[in-house]
């Protein structure tokens, strides 16, 4: 049974060291190979003393994905939020999404990879999530068809899924390189969705 005062701050320290511990289970092993007895030698504890944290390893893997979609979540929220141009939100978008990847490498490759092993109950949270990231990316999409910056033919769903594809694929990137230039690759995303792939029109100034 898990503690009662679970809104401790030794608590949550200790929570979140768990689900960091399970997120690089779950990431060297996936959820079939992994054991709540190797989520517990990584936190360095005895497997009777995980259940204060998790009744299951369903409920870790859930954990370490919502651990690793919230926080970039909650970003996207204060990035549809500001008055800013379109370009300016786009880069936001673009560096927080691919940012995430390097500080939440592990849960995110977890929640990329495995979480369709949760049921159907256990996946509606970060559906919703997933949902609403996309639709705060529509909005930021369509406010810059309504201020020209964007062409009006455009399907904001259909871009807001094509930014997220491409963002994911490069976060593979980030996860296999720790060199990887996180800066430069959201300054290379982002400029290949603004100009295309035609010829720069400022080199005729």
């Amino acid at each position: 049974m898990k503690p009662e005062k679970t809104d401790s701050p030794r608590y949550r320290r200790q929570k979140l060291a768990a689900i960091q511990a399970a997120a690089s289970v779950f990431s060297e092993k996936g959820f079939h190979g992994a054991s709540t007895v190797d989520i517990a030698e990584r936190l360095g504890i005895k497997q009777g003393s995980l259940y204060y944290y998790f009744d299951s390893k369903e409920e870790a893997l859930e954990d370490v994905c919502l651990y690793g979609l919230q926080q970039y979540v909650e970003n996207m929220d204060a990035i549809a939020a500001r008055d800013e141009p379109f370009e300016a939100r786009l880069f936001a978008v673009v560096s927080n999404h691919l940012g995430s990847y390097r500080s939440k490498s592990e849960a995110l490759k977890v929640h990329n990879d495995e979480r369709l092993y949760l049921p159907l109950e256990r996946r509606r949270r970060l559906k919703a999530l997933g949902s609403r990231y996309r639709e705060q990316l529509e909005t930021i999409i369509n406010d810059g068809v309504a201020a020209g910056s964007v062409r009006d033919t455009i399907d904001s769903h259909f871009m807001a899924q094509s930014v997220i594809g491409m963002c994911n694929g490069l976060g593979e990137i980030i996860v296999r390189d720790a060199d990887a230039d996180v800066f430069g690759l959201a300054r290379k995303c982002t400029d290949l969705l603004l100009q295309g792939t035609g010829p720069d029109p400022r080199q005729g100034d």
